[in-house]
């Protein structure tokens, strides 16, 4: 299971993501970034285990969409994963200190209906 956590950063807003980016659970980030509105958005990595192709296939989509995607932390594996779809070169990867305060609840792995009206 994925959970969001949103908070708010100067740069934009950081989405703390916790668990597994991957099918079924992937539109938790989606949901999180269109209800934020936000342009530029910073994904914390740091507590994700594993991301496969539908996990990276919507970070891929937020970035076409017109979302600046910053990769905050990820771990080794995830890391690995962007470098071997050269991924990597697309995305901003940061390595930074701790995210800031978090502003709301966690977002659990939900169906999004904002989402399916919008066809993503």
């Amino acid at each position: 299971m994925l959970t969001v956590t949103v908070k708010e950063s100067e740069d934009g807003v950081v989405l703390q993501c916790r668990g597994r980016i991957v099918r079924g659970d992937e539109t938790t980030i989606l949901c999180a970034v269109f209800r934020r509105k936000e342009r530029n958005v910073i994904l914390d990595l740091s507590g994700v285990d594993t991301i496969d192709a539908a996990g990276i296939g919507s970070l891929v989509s937020l970035q076409a969409s017109g979302i600046y995607l910053t990769l905050m932390n990820p771990t080794e594996h995830v890391l690995e994963l962007l470098k071997v779809t050269q991924l990597d070169s697309i995305f901003e990867i940061s390595q930074a200190a701790a995210a800031p305060a978090a502003v709301e609840e966690p977002i659990a792995s939900e169906p999004c209906v904002t989402m399916a009206r919008a066809g993503v």
